[in-house]
């Protein structure tokens, strides 16, 4: 049993929902990284999806968009962000840690070491944005090799077919984008993102989690009430932004904010 499948089980005989923070690797720089992972497991985090820095993420916003930005400056790669991983196994070997970015810096190490690179330092699940499953044949059967969980994208207008066809391909969890947009996006209509997953469910047993749009504690609290998780990104990534110069006031920040999430979840 992977880390990711061990934790929803034990989640779920707790009657608890995962806290899935997101950060960028290297942002601000990269001795801010580790500390702030293992701040943010503190605070309450189940699961850790961490960002692998690109020149060019067409997925994300503005917020995201300027930690790449600011990791690139300090030659952050997708070695640096396994290394960073490798750290944070030393002395945390609970907590499932999901790699989430694009697929061109995976091609340019090429799919078999990424994979048993990813695998070695700790690495349980990878979320590559702009692989679809219909091309994902190759790389999907690596990382079940290397006993790593592949997480897809589910966007509000997916049909039923293409649902189960990434379901059939996924481990770990599916991750169900609230919003047509980009990631901090707003507007989120809460009552349609619960119908829609209530019918998701009907076509998959795996954990659905929710993101895009996760701005505060209310939010938070209001999907977990119907998802098996809560994913937040840029609302933690603004509040790096805000204190880059201040490691310290930045850490506290996500934690604060982490932490509310998680009390209102569990309340």
């Amino acid at each position: 049993m992977s880390r990711l499948t061990s934790t929803f089980q034990v989640l779920r005989e707790a009657k608890r929902k995962a806290l899935i923070p997101f950060i960028t690797a290297g942002d601000p720089e990269p001795g801010f990284t580790v500390p702030a992972l293992h701040a943010m497991v503190e605070a309450g985090a189940d699961i850790i999806e961490l960002g692998v820095p690109f020149s060019d993420p067409m997925a994300d916003g503005p917020v995201i968009q300027k930690a790449s930005e600011r990791a690139l400056v300090h030659h952050m790669s997708l070695r640096k962000t396994l290394d960073l991983v490798a750290e944070f196994r030393r002395t945390d070997q609970a907590t499932p840690i999901v790699l989430m970015g694009y697929l061109n810096p995976v091609e340019c190490m090429g799919y078999q070491r990424f994979a048993d690179c990813a695998r070695a330092v700790g690495v349980d699940g990878v979320l590559t944005v702009d692989m679809p499953p219909e091309e994902a044949g190759e790389f999907v059967p690596l990382l079940h090799r290397a006993g790593i969980d592949p997480i897809f994208l589910l966007a509000p207008n997916s049909s039923d077919m293409r649902v189960r066809r990434m379901a059939a391909l996924a481990r770990g969890y599916l991750y169900y984008v609230s919003l047509k947009g980009v990631t901090g996006a707003s507007h989120l209509d809460l009552s349609q993102v619960e119908s829609r997953i209530a019918h998701i469910r009907s076509l998959t047993d795996l954990p659905i989690g929710v993101g895009f749009g996760v701005k505060n504690a209310d939010t938070a609290a209001a999907i977990g009430r119907f998802a098996d998780a809560v994913v937040v990104g840029s609302a933690l990534v603004e509040k790096i932004a805000a204190a880059q110069d201040r490691p310290e006031q930045a850490r506290k920040d996500i934690i604060d904010l982490l932490a509310t999430m998680r009390r209102a979840m569990d309340a």
